[in-house]
């Protein structure tokens, strides 16, 4: 069942969005500054790529203090926008029935896009 989820997911949106998201990240790896939110950034758009049958799980030293000092700043910089953009996206989808997993796929990446530092998809 994720894999037909996935590929309808990719053909109306998905792959556009992980496309985006990556180079985004790319981009951010140009500078040494912005290579640990690059890496967070294609982190995402691999987990928007195909979102269906992952889970968003905590790694180890999610805690650390390095960790939360940039997910503050992502949240501040990035995180905030990512987060709105999906949380329209699933309020629009979840209005239809057949639109309902794919709102549950948002919100599960609202929830990586929002606190990405510490968190990973399995």
């Amino acid at each position: 069942m994720s894999l037909l989820g996935n590929v309808i997911w990719l053909i109306f949106g998905g792959f556009f969005a992980g496309l985006g998201y990556i180079i985004g990240g790319l981009s951010l790896c140009l500078t040494i500054i912005g290579i640990p939110f690059g890496v967070q950034t294609i982190k995402i758009g691999v987990a928007t790529m195909t979102p269906f049958g992952r889970e968003i799980v905590e790694v180890e030293n999610s805690n650390e203090t390095l960790a939360l000092i940039f997910n503050v700043i992502w949240v501040v910089l990035f995180g905030w926008e990512i987060a709105i953009a999906h949380l329209v996206s699933a309020a629009i989808l979840a209005i239809t029935i057949i639109g309902i997993p794919f709102a549950a796929q948002h919100m599960k990446l609202l929830s990586l896009s929002i606190w990405p530092f510490g968190r990973t998809f399995r």
